[in-house]
C-alpha cells in the first residue's frame, strides 16, 4: 500500500478498511478509524412579533434502574470513545496527507467498526451518527472562528467527565408512561409538564450523577393580548432591575447567599490530596451539587421575573450590555451573580413566543443623561437623580429606565419614519 502522498486522490486516503484483531498501520503511518477504535487500540480518551414556529425543549428527571444506569453509563463511554477517535483521525489526515475529511467520510466506516466492536454494534444507529456530527459541528465552528478572527478554539479531546450526553436524532425512543430508549430499556420519566408540539430529538443528559431526558419540540407561538405600553428596564446590581413606572426588582445574590456552604465544600475537597480515592469523588459531587441548587434558584428566579415582564408589557426596551466585559472588573463576582445576559435571553425569546416586541437600545450614557435630554453627570456612588433643567428628582436606576424607555420610544419613531419614507 504503498503510494505517494502528493498523488493519492482525497477520495482514497481513508478507504474502510475491515481489520483484525491484529495491531496495524496503513497508509502514510495513518490508522484509520476503524482500527483506531478496535479491540488492540483504543482511545479512553432582537425580536419584533412571534415567530410562526419555535424551538422548545422540555427536561425531565429520569429514575433508571441500576442496570439501566450501567447501559446508560456505557452508552456514553462508547460514544466519547468514538469522538475522541474520529477527532484523531481528522487532525492525522490533515498533518499526515492534508486530507480534509467531512461527516459522510466517518460516517461511512460505521458499519465496519460494528462489526470489529459489538459494545459499539449494540447502539443506537442514529446515537452514533450524531457523534460524527457533533464533531462535524465543532470543526465547522472552529473554521468559522479563524475566518471571523476570533480566537479558534481548536476541538480537543473529551474526558469522562466532560462528555455527558448522547442524541436520538428521529428514531429509537417512545414516551409513555416510560420513556422506552432503544438498546436501554423502559425508564421511569417524572412527567411535571406537559409534552407539547412535535418531538424532533432526544437527548439524554448526565448531570451530577442524574439522568435527564431534554425533548427538543417544535411548538406553536402562544401570543398574549395586545396591550398599549412598554416599559424600560435598567439592570444594576443594588437591586436586580429597575422598571420606567419605579418598579424595582431586588437582588437575591443567590451566590453570596451560597457562600458559606460553597467555603465548606470546597475545603473538604482541598483536604482529600488524593484525587483517585472515593472520598475526594464524593466530595467534588457534594460542592457541583452546590453550584447546581445556586444554578437553578437564579434560573427559577429569572423565568418568574421575565414572564410577569412579558405579561404585564407589550414593548419591553432593555440596555445592549456587553457583560463579558463587565465581567472582569472588580465587580466580576456580583456581576456574574446577576448573570443579566441570562435574563435579557429570557425575556427576549419569551417576547418572541408572545407576540411582544423586544428592543435593545445603545447603552452609551444611560445614567449621564436626564429623560429631558439634558446632560447629568454623576459618579459611581452618586445614587441619586437631581435635574437642574426639569427638576426631576429620583433614583438613578429609575432615571435610567426612563431614558432607556425614552430612546426606545425615539428609535421605534425614527424606524417608522424611514418605512414610511421608502414605501
Amino acid at each position: 500500500m504503498v503510494r505517494s502522498r502528493w498523488t493519492a486522490s482525497a477520495s482514497k486516503i481513508f478507504p474502510r478498511y475491515f481489520a483484525t484483531k491484529t495491531k496495524w498501520t496503513c497508509s502514510w503511518n495513518t490508522q484509520c478509524l476503524p482500527c483506531r477504535i478496535s479491540l488492540d487500540n483504543s482511545i479512553d480518551q432582537v425580536c419584533t412579533g412571534f415567530a410562526a414556529m419555535s424551538r422548545k425543549t422540555f427536561k425531565y428527571r429520569l429514575y433508571p434502574t441500576r442496570q439501566q444506569r450501567e447501559r446508560l453509563q456505557t452508552t456514553l463511554d462508547v460514544c466519547r470513545e468514538l469522538y475522541n477517535a474520529s477527532l484523531q483521525e481528522r487532525r492525522e489526515g490533515y498533518k499526515n496527507c492534508r486530507a480534509m475529511l467531512n461527516y459522510y467520510t466517518q460516517a461511512n466506516q460505521l458499519p465496519a467498526i460494528k462489526v470489529l466492536r459489538p459494545d459499539v454494534a449494540a447502539l443506537h444507529s442514529q446515537v452514533l451518527q450524531d457523534v460524527l456530527k457533533r464533531i462535524d459541528k465543532a470543526f465547522q465552528a472552529f473554521f468559522r472562528r479563524v475566518q471571523q478572527g476570533q480566537k479558534p478554539g481548536f476541538p480537543r479531546f473529551q474526558g469522562r467527565h466532560r462528555y455527558d450526553s448522547f442524541t436520538y436524532p428521529q428514531t429509537g425512543f417512545d414516551l409513555g408512561p416510560q420513556l422506552q430508549l432503544s438498546k436501554i430499556g423502559n425508564v421511569k420519566i417524572k412527567l411535571h409538564r406537559q409534552l407539547l408540539g412535535e418531538v424532533k430529538t432526544l437527548t439524554i443528559k448526565r448531570e451530577n450523577g442524574n439522568w435527564y431526558a431534554c425533548f427538543s419540540c417544535v411548538v406553536e407561538p402562544e401570543p398574549l393580548p395586545v396591550l398599549d405600553n412598554s416599559t424600560g428596564i435598567d439592570v444594576g446590581l443594588e437591586t436586580f432591575a429597575t422598571l420606567s413606572n419605579g418598579k424595582k426588582i431586588p437582588n437575591p445574590r443567590w451566590y453570596r447567599a451560597e457562600q458559606k456552604r460553597l467555603r465548606r465544600a470546597q475545603r473538604k475537597v482541598a483536604r482529600r490530596t488524593n484525587k483517585q480515592s472515593n472520598r475526594r469523588r464524593k466530595a467534588v459531587a457534594i460542592l457541583a451539587q452546590v453550584h447546581r441548587d445556586i444554578f437553578n434558584q437564579r434560573n427559577d428566579f429569572q423565568h418568574k421575573e421575565s414572564l410577569k415582564i412579558i405579561q404585564q408589557y407589550q414593548t419591553i426596551f432593555v440596555e445592549d450590555l456587553r457583560s463579558k466585559g463587565l465581567s472582569r472588573g472588580i465587580l466580576a463576582k456580583s456581576v456574574h451573580d446577576a448573570s443579566w445576559a441570562s435574563f435579557l435571553d429570557k425575556i427576549s425569546y419569551k417576547a418572541e413566543n408572545a407576540g411582544r416586541k423586544f428592543i435593545k437600545v445603545d447603552p452609551r450614557g444611560t445614567s449621564q443623561r436626564c429623560p429631558c435630554g439634558a446632560a447629568n453627570r454623576k459618579k459611581l456612588s452618586d445614587r441619586e437623580h437631581v435635574c437642574a433643567a426639569c427638576g426631576l428628582v429620583t433614583s438613578r436606576d429609575h432615571a435610567a429606565a426612563l431614558e432607556i424607555q425614552r430612546l426606545g420610544r425615539s428609535l421605534q419613531a425614527s424606524t417608522i419614519l424611514e418605512i414610511e419614507c421608502v414605501a
